[in-house]
């Protein structure tokens, strides 16, 4: 048996995708896609009609052609999304354009329409969760949702007081980033290498797992944004870990044993079971210069390619 195989045997593996031939090779239960993945996704061949039919969508939208051309952004991000979804059995993630990040009730306008576009072209969205950035803005956006029985999942999570915050808003699911931790602290500290159990995103990882599991939240913790299946072995156990094609291969090509190290059973923490406030929440991270930038960062990297793809659209319609 591949580790990939006894990696599913603990941990629900999930695609980092938006390559169907990719999730159609690796069978994994959940997929997930962000503006940079949909972008990439939006330039393949096998995406081509969809394209050609969003910019159909588009152009009979009423408003202006600004508004036309975020109208078929969004409808190629949910018809990519229910390709996606009749491959996996499990969950699509869609994310929200990361523009609104700092916009609670525009965020939750904007998952409200992407969940009716997905309903439009009849998939199914009880299958579908709305991927929103853990700011505060965004978390208070994802409760709301939640309220709603809309489940979300939310992204470019560096800290464990977004973690904390989303556990007491009641978020179905969190991805806490381990690669980009990691890129932060190897720059920052002047560490070339970090031992895959001090790697400091695998730790984040284990803080926040054994945090939710001590205290019986019910919020999955779905580790990301890997830069080596060294990190991805250490996490073994974790609820979910959404992979890249790329390591989903090395682990496949790899028949060593793989060992279970992160246990609901058997987590423990020492920190006490807390309600963050919005103040809490902000010191916290502005106390963290790596959770800040990070942060930042992610919102202006996915806002970046939301534009690239309405370039493209814009292009043509």
């Amino acid at each position: 048996m591949n580790q990939l195989e006894q990696l599913k045997a603990m941990t629900k593996v999930v695609a980092d995708t938006g390559d169907i031939d990719a999730i159609k090779q690796y069978r994994p239960v959940d997929a997930t896609t962000n503006p940079s993945l949909i972008l990439k996704a939006a330039q393949l061949p096998q995406y081509a009609s969809l394209f050609d039919r969003s910019l159909d969508y588009g152009r009979q939208q009423a408003g202006d052609k600004t508004q036309q051309i975020a109208s078929a952004c969004d409808y190629l991000t949910v018809s990519i999304g229910k390709e996606i979804q009749n491959v996996v059995p499990g969950f699509i993630s869609t994310e929200v354009d990361a523009r609104l990040s700092f916009d609670t009730l525009e965020t939750v306008d904007k998952a409200l329409e992407m969940l009716n576009l997905y309903e439009q072209i009849g998939a199914d969205t009880s299958r579908v969760l709305i991927k929103i950035a853990s700011t505060w803005e965004g978390i208070k956006a994802a409760e709301i949702l939640e309220q709603q029985g809309i489940r979300c999942n939310l992204t470019l999570l560096f800290h464990f007081a977004q973690a904390a915050a989303c556990a007491e808003a009641g978020v179905y699911l969190i991805s806490p980033f381990v690669g980009r931790i990691l890129d932060w602290y190897k720059k920052h500290e002047g560490v070339e290498h970090y031992a895959p159990e001090n790697d400091p995103g695998v730790v984040s990882v284990h803080n926040i797992f054994n945090y939710y599991k001590a205290h019986d939240y019910k919020t999955v913790v779905m580790g990301a944004s890997f830069r080596s299946i060294d990190e991805i072995r250490h996490l073994s156990g974790c609820d979910c870990l959404t992979i890249s094609p790329a390591l989903l291969k090395e682990l496949e090509q790899s028949d060593a044993p793989l060992q279970q190290v992160l246990s609901s059973s058997t987590a423990q923490t020492d920190i006490p079971k807390t309600r963050i406030s919005e103040s809490e929440f902000r010191w916290a991270m502005n106390e963290n210069p790596m959770a800040t930038e990070k942060l930042a960062e992610g919102i202006r990297n996915f806002a970046a390619d939301q534009k690239r793809l309405e370039q493209m659209v814009s292009m043509q319609i």
